[in-house]
């Protein structure tokens, strides 16, 4: 007898309650998407339920069983479906728990593991949650707050995940506001708890649960509800109305219409709940006519939605430019209000001049928050407010510009914008079509009469990401004091002065500033040709060059309205972010972070030392020492930083200096804050024996100019083992042409999947990140052999804080003999796994 009911976490885990996940069951795979999207819906959760306290959010069924060894004192149960859903939530209260006990009382960790986590007085049944083995040491490690807690494991990387995301929403002014988010997990996460009896199928169960075939789209269900109100008058709107609706919208943007329609009136739902919601709305009317004029209405928003999605079918060019724009940045949360200014048009309460001008300074506002390093930051919530927030009683491009302008919206200032473009790297900010946009555009405005194709155009670096011994001399003139090099070079390299767009590939590279200077004057990039008048490219250079973009930029994108309250500032959050998701073994450097948000090493160790910030003890001088004046945020607290850092796994040397390996720099920094995206392998090329394709021929090139024929020899025997045994070589499409070895396809069932990235800078990066979603490599063990297997190899160091990133080690490796047969049977053994998966 199967008993289902809807209950709450307070109700599943109060009580001596144990939930077994069965041995068999996958491990825990739950990746930043889906933490993001639960994270999201509890923080929305939270501020409705100050209003409505009995507001409760559905996340999905719990499928139990009895467990054969029911114990007399204790609720045992198998987990058989919702695993993932559990776990996830039982790291969360961890989280949290630590949270409150450092921040707020120390009492909260005995109440949180007492009520929810462990049944105290049930010695053999102690963990109200039991994971799967693979994954129950590190589970444990959270839940006893170890030092070990939060390693480089998909457990670990959800409760820093979680850690992060209490720190960046801890508000010193709002004591209740963590309080709140814990109510809305314990009594606000909605599931219906089905229950097997003990003769029950319960596999059977599942299957009819999951099993349903093709589902009905929220488009399908309105289309449905629709008509089912129109019992005379289908027909004739259908043929008249619905149909060619049909005609100028698919199934995917007809739902995107409708959730269109709902964010007008409310900015808060979700495009999952838009056939609810339109229910709820239309319940309202009582007549077929009420019904055929809202398909009308439908009617008339749909063809404005398909100029949106298709501006080369608008006829006024200012509009069809400003369109086009925006459509190629790419965000679906600014739809709502293109909507309401063609509307408006449409009305006749706008005229086109104005809507141009209102989506002018909408794109103002996208560029601007970019360059300041704010791409992202509660982007969404303030455009789908836009409509409803913005004032009524101007001229719709300056109730546009108005709204933009006010609270905490980082429509970035003049002054805010000319410190930021000195000094925010934008090349790790935003996504990188963004980014490649904003220098697009930026070259347009030196109304060039012969544009160069954007297609053709790549984002290059003038002084390169790896320096060369010439590039090494020239910027340590710059230096001042005790400043080192690598702290300045992380500080310029990726900043908007030191980047232009070139056509150019190993033509450039890492080449001296004597042959760049001599191909960008040849270029027809006006971006390009300004910089070859310089003489030399050091940091007085790239600073004057991000100078004379920021006034170009302040007289392309208008700014916000005189008076608007966002003023310069550091992005600590950022920094906070970062180190709050950094892993247990790992540490950071002062220059690492000062190169992440845009600041100096001694106003990061200045902010790290006198206000609170996560994981502090694992900052330390770029030589791996702690800071002489270090000191705890607790003025109570007396121990030593580096027998923390043993403890969580930092090795130190003799001379007491942490282990280079486990350092993580600025570009994994920004990995950890969520701000890049990593180019995908693009076109797919044959062999290398037949290699007759552009892209291969320019990875061949860039190697065989920036590396000894010694490394060139090894990398390429490698690539020619790798395609010898079955893979495949994909190219990426940037300045820096890398090579991928892919060892499936992104047609096949399970999903691309490669183990590695070549640059030819002279980088071999294991793309460990990418590999946690993929089977088989999603199953922890699988990576951890993979690391231990690698990290044997002669002259490569990956330490295991890295196993959710990035990490990689120099091609010269592969000049040794022994180390590059090692790494190609290492291949073969990944090669042979990805093999195995697909039975």
């Amino acid at each position: 007898m199967v008993a289902a009911h809807e209950t709450t976490l307070r109700e599943l885990l109060e009580g001596a309650k144990q939930y077994r996940v069965p041995l068999y069951q996958r491990t825990y795979s739950w990746a930043d998407s889906q933490l993001k999207r639960l994270w999201d819906d509890i923080r929305k959760l939270a501020e409705e339920r100050v209003e409505n306290p009995s507001l409760t959010h559905f996340i999905g069924s719990l499928v139990l069983a009895p467990s054969p060894t029911l114990g007399p004192s204790v609720s045992e149960f198998l987990v058989v479906d919702g695993q993932q859903r559990l776990t996830t939530l039982s790291i969360l209260l961890c989280a949290i728990r630590d949270h409150r006990a450092k921040h707020e009382d120390p009492n909260h960790r005995d109440r949180i593991d007492q009520e929810y986590l462990i049944n105290k007085y049930k010695p053999a049944h102690r963990l109200k949650l039991v994971p799967t083995q693979a994954d129950r040491a590190a589970y444990e490690a959270c839940l006893e707050a170890t030092p070990q807690a939060g390693g480089s494991d998909q457990v670990g990387a959800a409760y820093r995940f979680f850690a992060a995301q209490l720190v960046a929403v801890d508000d010193p002014d709002d004591p209740m506001d963590i309080e709140r988010i814990e109510d809305a997990v314990i009594s606000g996460m909605a599931l219906v708890s089905v229950v097997a009896g003990g003769g029950d199928n319960v596999y059977r169960i599942f299957e009819s649960l999951n099993n349903t075939g093709l589902k009905l789209t929220q488009a399908d269900l309105l289309r449905n509800y629709l008509f089912m109100r129109l019992p005379t008058r289908g027909d004739t709107v259908y043929d008249s109305l619905w149909f060619p609706l049909q005609k100028q919208l698919d199934s995917g943007e007809l739902e995107q219409l409708f959730w269109l329609d709902l964010v007008h009136r409310n900015p808060e739902v979700k495009q999952t709940d838009t056939y609810v919601g339109q229910q709820e709305r239309l319940n309202g009317l009582h007549t077929e006519a009420d019904i055929e004029e809202e398909v009308r209405r439908f009617c008339r928003l749909g063809a404005l939605l398909r100029i949106i999605l298709h501006p080369e079918e608008e006829q006024d060019p200012e509009v069809r430019r400003r369109l086009a724009r925006l459509n190629a940045w790419d965000t679906t949360t600014v739809l709502p209000l293109l909507l309401h200014l063609l509307d408006r048009r449409k009305q006749g309460t706008a005229t086109s001049e104005q809507i141009a001008s209102a989506m002018l300074y909408v794109e103002s506002y996208f560029v601007r928050r970019l360059l300041i390093g704010r791409a992202t930051a509660s982007i969404n919530r303030v455009l789908l407010r836009s409509v409803t927030d913005m004032r009524k009683d101007l001229p719709v491009d300056q109730a546009v510009r108005t709204y933009l302008s006010v609270g905490r919206k980082y429509f970035a200032t003049d002054t805010s914008l000319r410190e930021s473009v000195r000094s925010i790297p934008f090349y790790l900010n935003g996504r990188a079509t963004q980014r490649k946009l904003v220098l697009q555009w930026l070259e347009e405005s030196y109304g060039s009469k012969e544009p160069v194709a954007p297609a053709s155009l790549t984002i290059e670096h003038v002084m390169p990401q790896s320096p060369t011994a010439e590039w090494r001399q020239m910027l340590s003139e710059d230096l001042q004091g005790e400043e080192s090099f690598a702290e300045v070079h992380e500080a310029l390299v990726h900043t908007l002065g030191n980047l232009t767009l070139t056509g150019y590939n190993a033509e450039l590279s890492n080449s001296s500033f004597l042959v760049k200077r001599a191909q960008l004057g040849k270029s027809g990039i006006a971006l390009s040709r300004e910089i070859a008048d310089q003489k030399r490219w050091g940091r007085p250079e790239i600073h004057a060059r991000a100078d004379a973009l920021a006034e170009r930029i302040i007289a392309t994108w208008p700014g916000p309205t005189e008076g608007a309250g966002n003023k310069s500032e550091v992005p600590w959050d950022v920094m906070n972010t970062a180190l709050a998701a950094l892993p247990a073994g790992s540490w950071t450097s002062y220059g690492d972070l000062a190169a992440l948000i845009g600041s100096h090493p001694v106003a990061v160790g200045s902010r790290v030392a006198n206000h609170p910030a996560p994981n502090a003890h694992r900052v330390l001088q770029a030589e791996g020492v702690i800071a002489p004046n270090f000191h705890w945020a607790d003025p109570t607290r007396t121990d030593a930083p580096q027998d923390l850092l043993r403890a969580e796994g930092v090795e130190f040397d003799k001379y007491g200096r942490a282990s280079q390996a486990q350092r993580i720099g600025v570009e994994e920094l920004a990995q950890l804050a969520g701000m890049p995206q990593q180019d995908g392998p693009g076109q797919l090329l044959r062999p290398r024996s037949r290699r007759n394709n552009s892209l291969d021929d320019r990875f061949l090139e860039q190697l065989t100019d920036l590396q000894d024929p010694q490394v060139v020899h090894g990398t390429v025997a490698v690539l020619e083992a790798w395609t010898n045994m079955g893979g495949m070589l994909l190219y990426g499409s940037g300045g820096e042409t890398s090579c991928f070895l892919m060892a499936r396809g992104k047609d096949h069932e399970l999903g691309n999947i490669w183990p590695a990235t070549i640059y030819p800078s002279g980088k071999f990066e294991i793309v460990f990140q990418h590999l946690s979603t993929r089977p088989p490599f999603d199953d922890i063990t699988l990576r951890e052999q993979f690391r231990q297997r690698l990290d044997a190899l002669p002259g490569v160091r990956i330490a295991a804080a890295k196993l959710a990133l990035r990490p990689g080690f120099p091609l010269d490796v592969l000049v040794d003999l022994q180390a590059r047969e090692a790494l190609i049977e290492h291949l073969r053994w990944f090669y042979g796994q990805t093999t195995h998966a697909e039975g």
